[in-house]
């Protein structure tokens, strides 16, 4: 066996390893999300769900993927998520009154979507195995692509969510 294949194979078990620990840190914060009393609390758990999601990104070497979750994701949808639940004057903290009586229901609903992912995702993919040697994609192909046709929206979201913030200070603001 050469020194090329066992490094290959430690750096494979490595990488699994992470996954699984990576993958239990996510599964916790999901439940803690929809088990929390707290909005804000379960907004900084989601935080960690996505942060775990583009940790398993950088595992999957598709760093450009990480970054774009990592900006887009936890930098500015989760800001504004915080900041719209801190403008709307809700109570911050725990609130019992939160709970709905068809919660139960859930865990049947949640259990049947699951299998049908699962049939879905085996049926679909079956056998096939992903290439040995992934396809290198420079990024700014990948951002060519992207923001080439897509700028002039890309601006206007921008405007938009700014005139939204600037709309909010200023509501929110005390006279």
């Amino acid at each position: 066996m050469s020194a090329a294949t066992i490094f290959s194979a430690d750096l494979l078990v490595a990488q699994n390893v992470g996954f699984a620990i990576i993958a239990v840190l996510m599964v916790v914060a999901a439940l803690r999300v929809v088990t929390t009393n707290n909005v804000v609390h379960a907004a900084l758990w989601l935080v960690t769900v996505l942060a775990g999601a583009a940790a398993q990104y950088v595992l999957l070497a598709a760093e450009f993927v990480a970054v774009t979750q990592v900006l887009v994701y936890i930098g500015a949808v989760m800001v504004l998520f915080l900041f719209g639940t801190m403008l709307t004057r809700a109570r911050i903290g725990a609130e019992r009154d939160l709970n709905n009586p068809y919660r139960r229901l859930g865990v049947p609903v949640a259990a049947l979507l699951l299998a049908a992912m699962t049939v879905a995702i085996v049926s679909s993919f079956g056998d096939e195995q992903l290439p040995a040697e992934p396809r290198v994609v420079p990024v700014a192909d990948i951002s060519d692509q992207i923001f080439g046709p897509y700028l002039l929206p890309f601006w206007a979201l921008s405007f938009v969510l700014l005139a939204a913030i600037i709309g909010a200070i200023v509501l929110a603001r005390k006279d």
